[in-house]
């Protein structure tokens, strides 16, 4: 790469990168929780979960919004020498980097289960449910300015996408790249 050139992963992609995880693996574990009586009851386990699941969708949906919104309105633009991560790489280095933590918190909303059937599954997947939300957010606010905002690779390496590390977006026209605004697949037509 030339001078000044970086390597750059789509913020909403390494947003949305834990959703699918987390959501799946909150579904399972909720699954497995309802077979098992627990103290309270699967009454009201299901009860505790939906509850937990909203507020935790709620939460972590609009947790540094105002950090990715300033970010975003202070996007400079990408040079021609930086280099677009594709959406399979950035997704795929933020699960392997996040493997055990995924194991870990599937682990216990599993052995949650015996006290609160259920419910811990359904946080977990409410987390899940909630980084989908911000990922669409970005999205939304990706289409309405009719660009895509980046990251540094390097500055994610060490943190999140709107970490303290980061100092500023770069932004590119809306068809770089290959995913969607959001960070969905790009559809092919």
């Amino acid at each position: 790469m030339g001078r000044g050139a970086q390597s750059l992963a789509r913020v909403a992609v390494i947003v949305r990168a834990g959703a699918a995880p987390m959501w799946w693996a909150g579904v399972l574990a909720a699954a497995v929780g309802a077979f098992v009586p627990g103290l309270t009851g699967r009454r009201i386990g299901l009860l505790a979960g939906a509850a937990l699941f909203l507020v935790t969708a709620a939460v972590v949906a609009s947790v540094r919004m105002r950090r990715y919104e300033l970010l975003a309105g202070s996007a400079t633009r990408a040079g021609r020498g930086d280099f677009l991560q594709d959406r399979d790489v950035t997704v795929r280095r933020w699960r392997r980097r996040h493997r055990w933590w995924l194991l870990g918190a599937f682990v216990v909303a599993v052995g949650a289960a015996p006290v609160l059937p259920a419910a811990g599954g359904l946080l977990l997947a409410g987390a899940g449910a909630g980084l989908w939300l911000k990922a669409a957010r970005i999205g939304r606010r990706e289409a309405r300015d009719d660009v895509l905002y980046w990251v540094g690779t390097d500055r994610v390496e060490r943190g999140r996408p709107a970490g303290r590390q980061v100092e500023a977006y770069r932004a590119t026209g809306p068809m770089a790249g290959d995913a969607a605004p959001g960070g969905a697949r790009r559809r092919r037509r």
